[in-house]
């Protein structure tokens, strides 16, 4: 069972959310689900972390204050010099953008008075009070996270025998979609120095984005957390347990016209029938956009 530090319920609860306007509509899903499975609607305070924002897509997340009285806070990453400087060292990877970096920085982004905060990717959907998770004693550690059913395999890879100079297998291996920080240790960490020491030696190249660069700054330096609190690649069977927030890490998405994850339905109802055809429609015009600029060869 999951312990927790007692907390005064009129204390506000800071969650950080990283995306760019192609996951508008996930992110506006993970913020609903969180208010509409707790009582302290109020006391949230959505730090939004966000690239090549359209003013239409900004107006549908600024709905969650409207109807839940959260707060959301801002942050353009595009004109960010601190963000832009920091990821435009690192390598390029095709199948994600740089916005996979913001959560490094996030203790440079938000308010430094802030104690802790929750980040949560985008591909999640939250079906307990976030309060349970954001009170989470981490007792001496910086984060709190769950360990990652396929740890061994992305830091071994094929045969379980790649990057061995750099991970241990038998060091526990944890997801970085949702994290407990306590910001003043993180900050500690000095994140910034470390890829400066990464890209220096070579080792970012053969890494798998942030997760591993969060994975070597905090190796066997975090707390574990069970696995509800982050119920990886979340499918059908998933529904007939008692899991707090489902992670559709795989290549199903429950935004997927055919699609087997787990609580699809609900997640559709959660994002609103209206805003889950229109991200349909927007994500299927983004798809043949693409395949027939890679015909004509216009991008």
């Amino acid at each position: 069972m999951t312990q927790t530090i007692s907390a005064s319920t009129d204390q506000p609860m800071h969650i950080a959310l990283t995306f760019d306007d192609n996951f508008w509509a996930p992110a506006y899903a993970v913020m609903r689900s969180i208010c509409v499975h707790t009582k302290r609607k109020t006391d949230l305070v959505f730090h939004l972390c966000h690239r090549t924002m359209s003013d239409a897509h900004k107006a549908d997340l600024a709905k969650i204050a409207i109807e839940f009285g959260a707060k959301l806070v801002w942050y353009d990453l595009d004109q960010s010099d601190q963000f832009n400087q920091t990821v435009d060292r690192i390598p390029a990877k095709k199948r994600f953008g740089k916005i996979v970096y913001a959560r490094l920085l996030l203790d440079r982004l938000i308010d430094p008075s802030i104690g802790r905060v929750v980040y949560l990717d985008c591909d999640v959907l939250v079906r307990a009070p976030i309060e349970q998770l954001y009170d989470v004693d981490l007792g001496d550690c910086a984060i709190g996270a769950v360990r990652d059913t396929m740890g061994g395999f992305i830091t071994g890879g094929r045969d379980l025998a790649h990057n061995g100079e750099i991970f241990d297998i038998a060091d526990p291996y944890f997801n970085s979609g949702v994290i407990v920080i306590d910001v003043a240790k993180w900050r500690q960490a000095d994140i910034g120095s470390r890829i400066d020491g990464l890209l220096a030696d070579g080792t970012m190249d053969k890494l798998y984005f942030d997760q591993d660069i969060l994975n070597l700054i905090f190796v066997n330096k975090w707390q574990q957390l069970p696995a509800r609190w982050n119920t990886i690649d979340a499918r059908g069977a998933h529904e007939g347990m008692d899991v707090a927030v489902l992670h559709y890490t795989g290549p199903s998405k429950p935004w997927n016209l055919i699609s087997t994850v787990a609580y699809r339905r609900f997640y559709r109802h959660v994002m609103t029938n209206e805003l889950f055809y229109r991200f349909m429609r927007h994500r299927w015009k983004r798809y043949w956009g693409k395949k027939f600029g890679a015909l004509t060869g216009r991008r």
